[in-house]
């Protein structure tokens, strides 16, 4: 499950909203350590970094609080014409039911991110 929003702001910008003030809306109240630390969200979100390129890449798992299972979730950053493009990607979800319900919360994540972009 995939979606994608290209904002008008620099990759620079975008990466450093996205690893700092940004994180809350797309993740949730935590911090992201090293390579290979674990992380909790306030709100009982687990799992743990698996790669970061500066500037690029996001790689880490998420287990939302209530779930059996962890899933991978990757944040991707790509120069456009026009800005920025900003890519989430999900991996290993149970069921359709599941992508489906995902696929609208990382659409209102974009929402939510490039608005506070904006507002800045």
């Amino acid at each position: 499950m995939g979606v994608r929003r290209t904002m008008p702001f620099d990759a620079t910008e975008v990466w450093g909203f996205l690893v700092g003030p940004g994180l809350p809306i797309w993740l949730g109240e935590t911090q992201l350590g090293d390579v290979g630390d674990a992380y909790e969200t306030v709100d009982g979100t687990v799992g743990e970094l698996r790669s970061r390129h500066e500037e690029l890449r996001l790689r880490l798992t998420w287990q939302p609080s209530g779930w059996g299972h962890d899933s991978t979730l990757q944040i991707t950053l790509r120069q456009a014409a026009s800005g920025t493009t900003v890519a989430i990607h999900q991996e290993r979800l149970a069921s359709a039911d599941e992508r489906a319900e995902l696929l609208e919360h990382w659409r209102g994540v974009l929402d939510r991110l490039e608005a506070a972009l904006r507002s800045r």
